[in-house]
């Protein structure tokens, strides 16, 4: 019986079966599907039942569903949203506000230097795939404030791997402004050459293949091809060192403008897809969280470093976008969105685990600050910014109401 138990088939579907209870469990307490999809991840995690562990199947299914999610956002955005002043400013005061205030009060804690430099650059991540579908589920990704949130993290994104790089540098005593100079260069060019190669290239190229009567005998292979990229993009994302997933959001940007006539609409299959992926994805935060690990001494720490966390990105990015034409209220918004850290500050404190700056209690600290940060924001925008405002939507799937 123990090798049937190992099979994907019944580990997929108990991730399934899981996933639907978390739907279950959002609708009984009135909150977002990622809300009950993470507790649900904790109920049968390590940290209550024990019935499923963050194996590497786990963590490959929730990698794909996080870049699918992303793509599937990125979809819904241009370029010009994205690169502006207002969030190239939201993204660089919201990366220093936060480093500042997570080595702060890691040294008040009394944690070495060391430490203290890796837990801020682990403040400084901002992870939008929870953030991005929250405001999805509501309808609310064309406002003003969802594109400041979106745009500023993935400007966020290359400044924090810059942030990583400085202080994994700092750290080995081998910091130069060539090596911070050469990693800044990656990540600009792979989204500037990225990005133009999407639009220019590869969305026309879909959309003469859609005219031709291989796709007109073929309908899916539209949809394959598209996903193909998706995937490619955040491979190639991976390969300059910054996360898969705005990779998959530069693509999903690429194909904002491509329509097709003849071939099955691939927005509507990575919709499918993203249900299926994105839900094992947010389920599998909460099974990565093990309760059990945090002692008493550093629960308290555990406590200060949210609270730190959430406020160091409210002020460091909502300000900036209050300063820069946003309404109070949006520039709250802006600063809740950007403070879920998520599997970004996960990753970050692996590195430094992997390279002994941090011991396995801080590393537990960092993983689950990260999932209280990505836990307050949905039930933020729920209970108080977006109150009532879930989206209807119709047959094809588009908000019909606008959220109200």
């Amino acid at each position: 019986m123990e090798s049937i138990f190992a099979l994907p088939e019944f580990q997929m579907s108990l991730l399934l079966f899981v996933a639907l209870g978390g739907y279950l469990i959002a609708s009984r307490i009135n909150q977002s599907a990622v809300i009950g999809l993470i507790l649900v991840g904790l109920i049968v995690g390590p940290s209550a039942l024990g019935w499923i562990t963050y194996t590497d199947f786990v963590r490959g299914l929730a990698h794909l569903g996080a870049v699918i999610l992303l793509f599937v956002i990125g979809l819904e955005f241009n370029v010009k949203e994205i690169l502006s002043l207002r969030n190239g400013v939201i993204a660089g005061v919201g990366v220093i506000i936060p480093w500042i205030g997570g080595y702060w009060i890691s040294l008040v804690f009394g944690f070495s230097t060391a430490s203290a430099i890796f837990i801020g650059t682990a403040l400084t991540a901002t992870s939008i795939a929870i953030t991005a579908n929250v405001l999805k589920e509501m309808g609310k990704l064309q406002t003003g404030a969802a594109k400041a949130i979106i745009g500023a993290a993935v400007i966020d994104d290359v400044l924090s791997l810059l942030a990583l790089a400085i202080s994994t540098d700092v750290v080995s005593g081998t910091l130069s402004a060539a090596g911070i100079a050469f990693v800044a260069a990656k990540a600009v060019a792979f989204i500037v050459i990225g990005g133009a190669f999407g639009i220019f290239v590869v969305s026309k190229y879909i959309g003469r293949l859609d005219e031709t009567g291989f796709c007109k005998k073929f309908p899916e292979f539209i949809f394959i091809f598209a996903m193909m990229v998706a995937f490619l993009y955040a491979m190639c994302a991976e390969a300059v060192g910054l996360s898969a997933i705005v990779g998959a959001f530069i693509a999903g940007v690429s194909f904002e403008r491509v329509e097709v006539s003849h071939s099955r609409s691939f927005r509507e299959g990575a919709e499918y897809l993203q249900i299926i992926f994105a839900s094992i994805f947010f389920v599998s935060l909460g099974i990565l969280a093990d309760i059990h690990t945090v002692t008493p001494e550093i629960a308290l720490f555990l406590v200060v470093l949210t609270i730190v966390a959430i406020l160091t990105k409210v002020i460091g990015c909502g300000l900036p976008a209050t300063l820069m034409g946003l309404c109070r209220k949006d520039g709250l918004i802006v600063g809740f969105g950007m403070a879920p850290r998520g599997e970004v500050a996960m990753i970050v404190a692996l590195i430094g685990l992997e390279a002994k700056v941090i011991d396995q209690s801080v590393y537990v600290v960092l993983v689950l600050m990260s999932l209280l940060t990505t836990i307050i924001t949905p039930i933020v925008y729920r209970n108080w910014f977006f109150r009532g405002e879930y989206c209807t939507y119709d047959a094809s799937g588009k908000c019909v109401d606008g959220g109200k």
